[in-house]
């Protein structure tokens, strides 16, 4: 090693000895690791939070839509024929249900 080298590693090995540093990286080595609240913990919560929050959206937008169709329904009555020929099958008398069912499995 350089001399140089030598004199900074001197003055590191000064500095740790220092009770009050030793104790401040201490510190900071359990808050950053071994702490309940440690940054790989918090980097964690942060990306389940991120994704309830996705979620949180997504089931606003459902319900939004499912009010809408509930409006719908109780205010319009070729709606309501609408959504129970398509939901349950219902027909009129004397017309007959065709139901025609893909072979290919859907990706949802």
């Amino acid at each position: 090693m350089k001399l140089s080298h030598k004199v900074l590693l001197v003055k590191v090995i000064k500095a740790l000895s220092n009770k009050y540093i030793a104790t401040i990286l201490l510190f900071i080595v359990w808050m950053c690791f071994f702490d309940q609240r440690d940054i790989f913990n918090s980097i964690e919560q942060k990306g389940v939070l991120n994704d309830l929050l996705a979620k949180k959206r997504y089931y606003q937008q459902e319900i939004a839509i499912a009010q809408q169709e509930l409006t719908d329904l109780q205010n319009n009555s070729v709606a309501l024929e609408k959504f129970a020929r398509e939901r349950y099958l219902m027909k009129k008398d004397g017309e007959d249900i065709f139901i025609i069912e893909d072979s290919i499995p859907s990706k949802k």
